[in-house]
């Protein structure tokens, strides 16, 4: 459905979902968001990270024809890249899209890669913002696997979020816990992340400024971009450079 078919605008669906959704867990929110024609065409965006496999797998109960977009920065451990088509064989996705930056976007922004040593913001917007941009020009809303656990930035997430007036964002795992999470992939006997027994809760590209070893009893994100007060890699920043977690907290 093209998003001009809508009649109630981006907030107007933003605010209606979170009231009707507020008291529902993750799979039913995620079984009504790719039903429901009101939120359109939908893609979950995974990095298939330490803990991806829990929304990947819910995906897969409910339609694993569902378009996964997994964005390859091109300096993602060799471990994520093994453990992305582990888990989605294993699951039976059907629809995983890798996305990477254009070959003239690199020449011209990185052609050296080492962008991330001066500025890994820069990096991030063009290995991973740009590009995701890019993919998700062919849909309505986008499922995302972010909690509010997981950073000062997040701690008001609700399920759904308007992203700048142009599309859904979904969040089923917004109120989860750290525990939640591994009870669930025990339970499912899903597989882990290889790097996660290595000391990496959470993980993202591979460079030491972007990804490192957390100490034991440490934030899990503590690895992420350590030594800096960056929190976020940019993909949920509103055109404003703001992240959108707050955005109609009415609830």
């Amino acid at each position: 459905m093209p998003f001009e078919a809508f009649q109630n605008s981006v907030a107007d669906r933003v605010r209606d979902l979170n009231q009707q959704y507020r008291h529902h867990a993750a799979i039913p929110v995620l079984t009504h968001a790719l039903n429901d024609p009101l939120i359109g065409r939908v893609a979950m965006v995974s990095s298939f990270g330490a803990e991806s496999v829990v929304l990947l797998h819910m995906i897969s109960l409910i339609d694993r024809t569902t378009p996964i977009v997994f964005i390859d920065t091109e300096m993602l451990f060799p471990e994520t890249l093994a453990y992305q088509t582990q888990v989605a064989e294993t699951l039976g996705l059907t629809d995983v899209r890798r996305i990477t930056a254009s070959t003239d976007a690199i020449k011209a922004g990185d052609p050296f890669s080492r962008l991330h040593l001066a500025d890994t913001s820069a990096c991030c917007d063009l290995r991973k913002a740009q590009p995701l941009q890019n993919a998700l020009g062919d849909f309505d809303a986008w499922i995302t696997g972010r909690k509010r656990f997981q950073a000062g930035t997040r701690q008001a997430l609700n399920l759904f979020e308007n992203e700048d007036d142009i599309r859904i964002k979904i969040n089923p795992l917004a109120h989860w816990r750290r525990e939640d999470l591994q009870e669930y992939i025990i339970n499912n006997r899903l597989p882990q992340h290889p790097l996660v027994a290595q000391g990496y809760p959470s993980i993202g590209c591979s460079p030491t400024t972007c990804t490192s070893k957390v100490a034991k009893g440490d934030d899990p994100r503590a690895g992420r971009w350590s030594g800096s007060e960056k929190t976020e890699c940019g993909i949920h920043f509103g055109r404003n450079g703001a992240t959108r977690a707050t955005e109609g907290n009415e609830l």
